[in-house]
């Protein structure tokens, strides 16, 4: 298959044509020719959009789609198509289903249903048998067949030699372990962040202390042992900072943080609607300020949408009895736009691949064609229109968006959403 993509301003530091606008020649995958106007050649798709921008192709760290198990939340075929309309070419997914992704036969079962899309799958492999935090899962085994990283999604690991065990294991086949922060007695019963807003509300409180201290003791277990650590969603201050002097010291340590927490804050709790509930709870203005510093001082390393389908049923009830979670793969881009320059958001969500392990492509001849296709341009509502998923709990419904992301080439395979 030959594609020509014409007048694409190319976004990628890394390239030798950023920030240029060029016409691009792919054949079979690869980038055959880049110039400022190429011939048209017989039996090509032409590529052609208002304003088009292009950068190497998104990655997401952070989604569930859950398959197997909970299909009437999300498929991992519609889930990853979605993935490539909302212009991720890769995604890390969660192994929160039903059975947990904690073996080699479910590693393999979730690649086999992705095989042929044009996002890839990575799955991360649970650290812990069915994500109990009790006994350490089948790691190697797991990375054989294809597992980026070990973590339980959501769940913190409160035996701290479990930890430290797990992350001197993974040393042997270079292994990345990921561990959620938030300590459940501290947390208790608590629903959202502790502060002005939940007195006021009446809703129990969720402490910034409960996040901060299982980031201290974890990137202490960290420097005792070695190895690779990624603390993902952060939401506060203190564990930015905490973060930061763990780099500084040279630990090997990475962090996310999830689009609605940049976005986002605790005031949105005003109405009880539910689609604001997720964990870790929004925080309030001076730790969402924070958390953009860090992203732009590059303590916070890469930026996911954290995408986490839930039945309307789990979600449509007292905000203390609701799932906590949000959608987040249609609005990740156009609400990054809205706090973030466009540089800083491209390289956002494609500098999680290296920490993962996955190959990245310069946009240079000779290199693979990964690509996403968006324009920066313009001003929408976010509405359930917008939503391809099969659950609708998105927390930016109603929400103005910038700019519009056009689709992805990657795999060989051409999607886009106009």
């Amino acid at each position: 298959m030959k594609i020509i993509i014409r007048s694409a301003k190319i976004i990628d530091s890394k390239s030798p044509f950023h920030n240029q606008t060029v016409d691009l020649l792919i054949a079979d995958g690869l980038i055959e020719k880049i110039g400022t106007s190429i011939l048209d050649i017989e039996d090509t798709t032409e590529v052609k959009f208002d304003h088009l921008h292009l950068s190497q192709g998104w990655f997401d760290s952070s989604v569930s789609f859950g398959e197997p198990g909970y299909e009437d939340r999300e498929t991992i075929a519609n889930g990853l198509n979605v993935a490539a309309k909302s212009g991720f070419t890769a995604v890390a997914l969660q192994p929160n289903s039903f059975p947990v992704i904690d073996n080699q036969s479910q590693v393999n079962f979730v690649k086999n249903k992705a095989a042929g899309f044009a996002t890839e799958l990575f799955p991360i492999g649970a650290l812990t048998k069915a994500s109990e935090g009790k006994d350490m899962a089948e790691l190697f085994d797991m990375k054989k067949a294809g597992a980026v990283a070990f973590g339980d999604y959501n769940k913190s690991i409160d035996n701290a030699n479990l930890l430290k065990i797990a992350l001197q294991y993974v040393q042997d086949f270079d292994g990345l372990v990921i561990t959620y922060v938030q300590d459940p007695n501290l947390k208790g019963n608590g629903v959202a962040n502790e502060g002005i807003v939940s007195t006021r509300l009446g809703l129990k409180g969720i402490p910034a202390l409960a996040e901060e201290l299982q980031v201290a003791r974890n990137l202490f277990l960290l420097e005792y042992t070695g190895g690779k650590l990624h603390i993902p969603t952060v939401s506060t201050a203190k564990t930015v900072a905490l973060i930061k002097e763990a780099k500084a010291k040279g630990l090997q340590v990475s962090c996310s943080v999830a689009v609605h927490h940049l976005v986002l804050t605790d005031e949105k709790l005003e109405e009880f609607d539910t689609r604001f509930k997720v964990t870790p709870p929004l925080r309030n203005e001076t730790d969402r300020t924070a958390l953009l510093n860090a992203v732009l001082d590059g303590t916070i390393d890469m930026i996911t949408s954290d995408h986490n389908p839930i039945d309307i049923e789990f979600k449509k009830m007292e905000f203390d009895t609701a799932k906590n979670g949000t959608i987040g793969l249609e609005s990740a881009f156009g609400a990054l736009l809205t706090v973030l320059p466009l540089e800083t958001v491209i390289e956002k969500l494609t500098l999680g691949k290296s920490v993962f392990g996955i190959q990245n492509n310069t946009i240079a001849e000779g290199s693979k064609a990964n690509f996403t296709f968006f324009t920066p341009e313009g001003k929408s509502t976010f509405t359930k229109e917008n939503i391809l998923s099969k659950s609708k709990n998105s927390a930016f419904l109603g929400a103005e968006i910038k700019g519009t992301v056009y689709g992805i080439l990657n795999q060989n395979k051409l999607v886009t959403s106009k």
